[in-house]
């Protein structure tokens, strides 16, 4: 699976990294920094978890 992100929806509030931090974080910047696009089975559920809970659904896990 892999992660993908529509910049042109993210407006980084920081509900993803909240619930994947490993995966997902927020820039001094205030841009979405993806850690990792392939995120393992450890972390998968709290990914589809984020990928659910994005409040202007810019986030997508795609199979590769």
């Amino acid at each position: 699976m892999k992660v993908t992100v529509d910049r042109s929806k993210c407006t980084a509030l920081g509900v993803c990294e909240a619930m994947a931090p490993n995966v997902f974080e927020v820039s001094e910047e205030g841009e979405l920094v993806l850690l990792t696009e392939t995120p393992g089975d450890d972390v998968i559920e709290e990914v589809r978890a984020a990928v659910e809970g994005c409040p202007t659904e810019a986030l997508r896990l795609v199979a590769e």
